[in-house]
């Protein structure tokens, strides 16, 4: 005979742990507030007593207590630190539903799953009304003092579906910075319609504002305008146009059998140790390539200088400034987050899971250096100095 329980006798096991779980937990939270009370009123310096107790249900991780007894004073004064007044659940539902909300869950997939935990019903509704708390520590973010200097700023942005009247996409403006020191942070981001030069100016504007005032560089792609508009906000600093970005066009606008030797024609430009070996490698892929491809060609011409900007820099950290692919990674961190939402229902609602992904990024990087800024940090600090007169 067959010593595996059915799923019947699963399930009566499962309540009787349950059972026994609240039970024991009941047990220790009337433990606490008992000596909560005794604690409370050997403080008073005027004459108080118990009361008995007014019994109460209470939500929790392991089910719902009934019938919670709460001890209570003769003054009416004592209140409990563990739960407060007129609190249904403790604290871990909120806190569940913001970190699943956090994660990215759906606010309609996280009232599902906390229906099936607890067996009440949540509406998608709800469940936003619960990460509202998120907005207040959004503000705070998006208005927080920032350092006066970076060695770096990054500029890139993504499309996400918004709906308003109806379902479009709409750009979300996205700004890391690297410090004196090398660590990054991700300073500000911004929700909302067409990406464009402007956009992007208000942003900068907005981190200006917050305290940034003196940058060696700006690295982004090649939207028009945006090396306009950076220079608008920090008129001392360099641009660096995104080479990986120019790469990328160049081979998509050439004929695919002469893809991989052109690819392997540029390799040499920006792989150069200076920007003479590096014009010098341009001249020879314009002769070769210039009648063929005469608008690739123009393109790289207009856009070397940008181009090549990283060459001015310590060769420690020539591989991370010289395109934006590790902030294009971050962003695809971020985009996992809103992949399980097909459309958000406002800015704010795409405010809120940006801004929790961000936490999670910026907490993770606090104590790691970016590659390379740790060996040439004294020579970044003579660049300032230079630049800036200080």
């Amino acid at each position: 005979m067959s010593s595996v329980p059915n799923s019947e006798q699963k399930n009566q096991l499962e309540e009787i742990m349950k059972s026994f779980v609240q039970e024991f937990l009941q047990e220790k939270i009337e433990l606490i507030m008992r000596e909560e009370i005794r604690n409370f009123l050997k403080e008073q310096d005027e004459k108080n007593y118990r009361n008995g107790y007014y019994t109460r249900s209470l939500d929790t991780l392991f089910g719902q207590i009934e019938d919670l007894n709460v001890p209570r004073d003769r003054n009416g004064d004592f209140q409990t630190q563990l739960i407060e007044p007129y609190q249904k659940r403790d604290c871990w539902l909120e806190e569940a539903i913001i970190r699943m909300y956090q994660k990215g869950m759906s606010t309609r997939d996280v009232a599902k799953f906390i229906e099936t935990l607890l067996g009440d019903s949540y509406s998608p509704s709800t469940v936003s009304n619960i990460t509202e708390v998120a907005l207040e520590d959004i503000q705070e973010f998006q208005n927080r003092p920032l350092k006066k200097r970076y060695s770096v700023l990054y500029l890139d942005g993504m499309n996400i579906k918004l709906r308003r009247d109806s379902v479009e996409n709409e750009s979300v403006y996205i700004a890391c910075g690297v410090d004196e020191e090398g660590y990054r942070e991700i300073l500000g981001f911004y929700v909302g319609g067409r990406e464009n030069a402007l956009g992007w100016q208000e942003l900068l504007n907005d981190l200006h504002s917050r305290g940034v005032q003196e940058v060696l560089l700006g690295v982004f792609d090649g939207l028009p305008g945006l090396a306009d508009a950076f220079k608008k906000v920090f008129p001392k600093a360099d641009v660096q146009q995104c080479v990986i970005h120019q790469v990328r066009n160049t081979l998509n606008a050439v004929r695919k059998k002469d893809q991989y030797e052109v690819a392997e024609d540029l390799k040499p430009i920006y792989k150069s140790f200076s920007k003479e070996e590096a014009h010098h490698h341009f001249e020879k892929f314009k002769e070769k390539w210039g009648s063929r491809y005469p608008r690739v060609v123009d393109s790289w011409e207009k856009n070397l200088p940008n181009l090549l900007t990283f060459l001015d820099y310590p060769s420690d950290i020539r591989a991370v400034i010289y395109t934006t692919n590790w902030i294009e990674r971050t962003i695809k961190e971020i985009r996992k987050r809103l992949k399980t939402m097909n459309s958000l229902t406002s800015p704010k609602a795409a405010e809120k899971v940006i801004f929790f992904a961000i936490q999670d990024i910026n907490v993770r990087w606090a104590n790691k250096k970016l590659r390379g800024f740790k060996q040439c940090q004294h020579k970044l600090q003579e660049m300032f100095e230079l630049r800036y007169d200080c």
